[in-house]
């Protein structure tokens, strides 16, 4: 948590700490409880429906790419250019690794991967241009210094040269048409919805579009205020709803952030802002342009000059969601090829012990309150069975089959899953997907633990560590759900690589404790 100057009316981490803590005001919507939206703003989320793409995610793929693409040319010289392309391979493929990595690393110091040079690559040639000059300056001084008749690598390093920087002008010129095109078509953008109307409102969005550099999308504004206080257009962009509304709204769109157009001495109203907000996966700022009070620096995110003070991330974003992925489809794929007897075992056992399909499907919540159809091994009699989950499997529940009662004591049964991450319904690890009716004594977890649905805000797992750390099986008293509430959110907030492969490594340790698993 960022230390900050703490003005008198305005404690941004005492905020953060309010958002997460539970109690009053505020309470987010619950599924099936969503406020219906009007038929503009219904119209507007289907327009944002499809993903965009993550201007970090394209800015790294371009470095991959002009590293890989410098480094395929300075080969394709060696070859080429050497009537025996065997001699002085070892030293020209060193050579062109560290070329290639100097000259993205150049291009990075020199901003030249700003999504404003890439909108721009004529302007941004001279520094494009002398990045890959001084990396290659840099190559060939060490090739005279520190190697005997560096000066035979001339014509070599000379051809590389010029090729790569044939390469970089016309790669570069492509790279900008695509991102302008993906601009105009709204594919390459932050999108944003505005909170709170007004002059604050009309203030922020005047500044944003006056900068040059913005790549914020504003898909509306959704205010509590009647049209006396909060005009119906603001800055030519439409009020679309309550609060309430917004929160049905990013889970119809894909949006990536919140600004709160709000002065920071309403504290009060930011508070209950958050506390309705903080349950989706998008990033909220603090509009902060026209404050006259000063953070540190660190607390602050720009558009352009316009800053923003940062009261919560995205979860698991951009190339971490990445990582995540390709951990899930990695160790999906070992555990089918180790534990695919088990599969057969179980299907066999299900199958010829009572009627029924051999798979039993149960929609529960995805990521961002998305309903999703989760897989497993049928345990209950056919007859019996209860999709909804209404009802929680207890101690001696005689609608377990005895097959049953042993693949969910040893979670043999949740092995199926694994097909739900190779297909991106899941991840490994997360928190545990609920049923979509699963509720203690008659009340929807929803209903049970404020702040409940913020556990969406990522993927949901096969594992977790709530589960390792003993809370799975039946939900029986409040307690149990506000418990894995409170390790699931303690995840999410401290995901790691590594937090995750402890998770993995942990489970099959810890599922030999079936004392809560019926």
């Amino acid at each position: 948590m960022n230390q900050m100057e703490k003005p008198e009316q305005f404690d941004i981490d005492a905020l953060r700490r309010k958002v997460s803590a539970s109690g009053e005001p505020g309470k987010a919507t619950a599924p099936g409880e969503e406020a219906e939206i009007n038929p503009l703003a219904k119209q507007i989320a289907t327009q944002f429906s499809e993903e965009n793409y993550s201007p970090s995610i394209v800015t790294g793929q371009l470095r991959l790419l002009e590293f890989v693409s410098l480094f395929a040319i300075g080969l394709g010289v060696h070859y080429f250019l050497f009537n025996d392309p065997s001699s002085r391979f070892l030293t020209d493929l060193l050579v062109g690794l560290a070329g290639s990595a100097l000259a993205v690393l150049f291009m990075q110091i020199a901003d030249s991967y700003q999504v404003s040079a890439l909108r721009t690559p004529l302007r941004a040639l001279p520094r494009i241009a002398g990045s890959w000059t001084l990396a290659a300056a840099l190559i060939a001084l060490a090739l005279f210094l520190f190697r005997p008749g560096g000066l035979d690598f001339r014509d070599w390093l000379v051809s590389w040269y010029g090729f790569g920087l044939a390469f970089l002008f016309v790669e570069r010129n492509l790279v900008g048409f695509g991102i302008r095109r993906w601009a105009r078509n709204g594919i390459m953008e932050r999108r944003a919805v505005v909170v709170g109307g007004g002059k604050p409102a009309k203030d922020l969005i005047r500044a944003l579009e006056q900068q040059p550099e913005n790549d914020i999308r504003i898909c509306g504004i959704f205010d509590d205020r009647g049209s006396a206080r909060s005009p119906d257009v603001v800055a030519g962009y439409p009020k679309l709803g309550t609060i309430a509304e917004l929160v049905e709204f990013a889970r119809l769109a894909h949006i990536d952030m919140l600004i709160i157009a709000l002065p920071l001495s309403a504290e009060a109203r930011i508070l209950h802002l958050l506390k309705m907000l903080w349950v989706l996966p998008v990033d909220i700022r603090l509009a902060a342009h026209s404050n006259s009070l000063r953070f540190r620096p660190r607390s602050y995110s720009h558009v352009g000059a316009v800053p923003m003070l940062d009261i919560l991330d995205k979860p698991i974003r951009d190339w971490d969601s990445v990582a995540k992925r390709g951990f899930d489809i990695f160790f999906s794929i070992v555990a089918l090829l180790l534990l695919w007897p088990v599969f057969i075992g179980a299907a066999i056992a299900v199958k010829a012990t009572s009627k029924g399909p051999v798979l039993f499907v149960q929609k529960r919540h995805g990521f961002n309150n998305e309903v999703i159809n989760v897989l497993k091994f049928r345990s209950m009699y056919t007859e019996m069975s209860d999709p909804t989950a209404r009802l929680a499997v207890t101690k001696g529940d005689p609608r377990v089959t005895p097959v049953g009662r042993f693949i969910r004591k040893s979670s043999i049964d949740e092995l199926p899953q694994i097909f739900n991450v190779l297909r991106g319904d899941l991840s490994l690890v997360g928190p545990r997907p609920h049923a979509v009716l699963a509720q203690t004594h008659d009340r929807l977890y929803g209903d049970v633990v404020e702040g409940y649905f913020a556990r969406h805000r990522v993927k949901p797992g096969v594992t977790g560590w709530a589960q390792i750390n003993g809370w799975r099986g039946e939900v029986d008293n409040d307690d149990k759900i506000k418990f894995r509430t409170a390790y699931d959110l303690y995840y999410i907030e401290n995901w790691s690589l590594l937090f995750d492969l402890k998770i993995l490594f942990l489970t099959p340790f810890r599922l030999l404790n079936t004392e809560n698993a019926y």
